[in-house]
């Protein structure tokens, strides 16, 4: 399992991509995704909400179970992915890609987000 290298990433498997125009997408990690199943619903943050790093912001029920959704960044939910929400599947199939989960522009990033790389080394074995 690869960890895009240009991603950061919180200890709760949350990714953040690089911000455009103060915006970042957040999505789950692959390996986040094979721990869960197959995800079957995803409770999503509205729009206009306010997010707090490490706070849960909503939720993912797979066959196996639920679990909450951590912000790993402090802002404003600009955007919510449709495509998870109406296919579910999508973040199983594509996390990195397609399976996006929400955009947000970021306040306050905290200190503790990981490289791609001490990610992986945190999760291996």
């Amino acid at each position: 399992m690869s960890n895009p290298q240009q991603l950061r990433y919180s200890k709760e498997h949350e990714w953040l991509s690089a911000a455009e125009d103060g915006v970042s997408a957040v999505g789950i990690t692959e390996f986040a995704a094979n721990a869960l199943g197959d995800v079957v619903y995803a409770q999503l943050p509205e729009v206009g909400s306010a997010v707090t790093a490490g706070e849960t912001c909503g939720e993912l029920e797979s066959t196996k179970s639920v679990s909450d959704l951590y912000s790993p960044v402090t802002g404003e939910v600009t955007e919510i992915n449709e495509d998870v929400v109406n296919d579910p599947s999508l973040v199983n199939s594509a996390p990195f890609e397609g399976g996006w989960l929400f955009k947000v522009r970021v306040t306050e990033e905290p200190a503790d987000l990981l490289s791609a790389d001490e990610y992986t080394v945190q999760n291996a074995g």
